[in-house]
C-alpha cells in the first residue's frame, strides 16, 4: 500500500500486527547529510524525556522497545538504505502517545533527490515516497507518524515541513538544546506577527480565557497555525439525552475552549454557532463580548431554542452548516468543531452529506462527548467515495477528565494534514 501525503490509517489495514515488532526503512538518494530521528511523545506531544529521542548518538530508547538497528550518515550518489528502526508498540510504556519520524539537515531539504519510507512485517506492508519538491527550502519535515487512537495503533503520513533544523525540531518537541547551537538560536527567532498576540488580545477584552489563550497558543505556534485565517464554527448537539451535559455548564465549557481558536484564526474574532435537535438552528456569533453565559442566554437560553423534538438529525444540520458557508464564499477555509453524545442514526445521510462537503474548504472535527451510538461518526477516518478525508472523531467520557492541552492537541490533530491536502489539491489557494 501506498501512503500519500495526509493519509491516515489502522495498522490493521495494512495487514499488520501491532502486538509483534515492526521495521521501517528509510532508503535515501541524496548529495547532502541529513539526519533521521525518532521522537516518542506523549498525549500532549511532547517528548517523554531527552532520553527518547532516537538517533544515531543515541540509538535506542530507555525501555529498549524503539531502536535505530542501522545507519549509514555519508550522502550517496545511489539509492540506499540510511536508517532503519525497529519498534514494539505493544511494549511502550502507557504514557506513550505516539512516535514521530523525523529527517532534518543543516541546508534546505529539496536538494535530496528522493526519500522512501517502508513498513515491514516479515514483508513490506506500505511505503511512503517523497521527491525534492515536496521539501521546499524547508531544513526539517515530521513524515512519518505512529500513535494511538481509541487504544488503536495507526500511521499517518503527515510530512509536515518545519523551519529550522534538528535543534527546532527538539525544541518543538519540548526537548532541551544547548545555547550554544547555531541552530537554537535560529529556532528561537520568531517571525514578525501579522496578528496580535492572543494573550494580548484575551488579556484585553476577555481576561478570563487568558489561560486557555496560553494553551492554544502552544498547539497553534507547534502547527505553524498562528498566522492561518479561517473561520470557526460551532455545532452543538441539543438532544434530550444532552439535558445533563447542559445543566452541567459543559457545553459553556466547550464555547469558552473553542473561542481562543476562534480568535486566533478569524478577523472577527468570533465563531458562528448552530444547536440541532430534530431541527437545526443557528444561534448568531459568539465572541469576547457575548461569550460568557451564552449558552443561558442566547435565543432565551438552551431549554427554549427552536430546534423541534429532541431527538438526533446530524444530517440535517450539516446540511446547514456547508449550505451557510456557501453562501457566506467559501473565500477561507472552516473549522467546524461538532459536538455529539451519540444516538447518531441516520448513517446514509451523514455519509451523503460528508462525501459532497469533501469538495469545500470545510474540514468537520467531531467530537463524542460522554455518551455512545456514534455511528459513522467513528469510522470517518475510512469512510471512501470522498475527494479528500475532511474530518476526524475523537470521544471523551467527561470533559473535566482532559486538560485543555491535550484537548487542543486532539482538536487541532488532522486539521494541518487536511489543510495541506486541501492547497495541494486546489480547494484553498496557496
Amino acid at each position: 500500500m501506498n501512503l500519500t501525503v495526509g493519509q491516515r490509517a489502522p495498522l490493521s489495514n495494512l495487514a499488520i500486527d501491532d502486538t509483534a515488532p515492526i521495521k521501517l526503512k528509510f532508503t535515501r538518494q541524496s548529495p547532502i547529510e541529513m539526519d533521521i530521528s525518532c521522537f516518542a511523545l506523549d498525549a500532549a506531544g511532547k517528548l517523554i524525556n531527552d532520553d527518547y529521542m532516537v538517533f544515531y548518538n543515541q540509538p535506542t530508547s530507555p525501555c529498549g522497545q524503539i531502536k535505530l538497528t542501522h545507519y549509514e550518515s555519508q550522502p550517496t550518489a545511489n539509492k540506499g538504505i540510511q536508517a532503519e528502526f525497529e519498534v514494539n508498540l505493544s511494549k511502550l510504556a502507557a504514557n506513550i502517545d505516539s512516535l514521530f519520524f523525523v529527517l532534518s539537515a543543516d541546508t534546505p531539504l529539496n536538494q535530496i533527490q528522493s526519500l522512501e519510507i517502508g513498513i515491514w512485517q516479515q514483508s513490506q506492508k506500505a511505503q511512503a515516497e517523497y521527491q525534492a519538491s515536496d521539501f521546499a527550502q524547508q531544513q526539517a519535515s515530521m513524515l512519518m507518524q505512529l500513535y494511538r487512537k481509541s487504544g488503536v495503533w495507526r500511521v499517518s503520513n503527515v510530512a509536515q515541513g518545519f523551519n529550522g533544523g534538528l535543534a527546532a525540531i527538539v525544541q518543538h518537541f519540548g526537548g532541551d538544546v544547548e545555547e550554544s547551537s547555531p541552530q537554537a538560536a535560529e529556532a528561537t527567532v520568531t517571525p514578525v506577527q501579522a496578528k496580535p498576540s492572543l494573550e494580548k488580545v484575551m488579556l484585553d477584552k476577555a481576561p478570563k480565557l487568558v489561560n486557555l489563550a496560553k494553551k492554544a497558543t502552544i498547539s497553534l505556534e507547534k502547527r505553524q497555525l498562528q498566522q492561518l485565517t479561517a473561520k470557526v464554527a460551532l455545532v452543538l448537539d441539543a438532544s434530550g439525552s444532552m439535558n445533563r451535559q447542559y445543566k452541567k455548564g459543559r457545553v459553556q465549557e466547550v464555547v469558552n475552549r473553542l473561542l481562543p481558536l476562534a480568535v486566533s484564526f478569524d478577523d472577527d474574532q468570533a465563531l458562528d454557532c448552530w444547536a440541532f435537535a430534530r431541527d437545526p438552528q443557528y444561534l448568531g456569533e459568539i465572541g469576547l463580548s457575548n461569550y460568557d453565559g451564552f449558552i443561558d442566554n442566547a435565543h432565551g437560553g438552551w431549554r427554549k431554542w427552536a430546534l423541534g423534538p429532541r431527538v438526533n438529525n446530524e444530517a440535517e444540520v450539516m446540511k446547514a452548516v456547508t449550505e451557510f458557508y456557501q453562501k457566506d464564499g467559501l473565500d477561507v477555509p472552516v473549522y467546524v468543531l461538532f459536538i455529539s453524545d451519540g444516538g447518531v442514526n441516520d448513517n446514509r445521510g451523514i455519509t451523503r452529506v460528508m462525501t459532497e462537503a469533501a469538495k469545500l474548504p470545510i474540514f468537520w472535527q467531531f467530537v463524542g462527548l460522554g455518551g455512545r451510538g456514534y455511528g459513522i461518526l467513528k469510522k470517518l477516518d475510512d469512510m471512501a467515495g470522498r475527494v479528500i478525508d475532511n474530518c476526524d472523531f475523537f470521544e471523551l467520557d467527561n470533559l473535566d477528565n482532559i486538560s485543555e492541552e491535550a484537548l487542543y492537541e486532539n482538536m487541532l490533530e488532522e486539521f494541518p494534514s487536511w489543510l495541506k491536502e486541501a492547497r495541494e489539491i486546489g480547494l484553498i489557494a496557496k
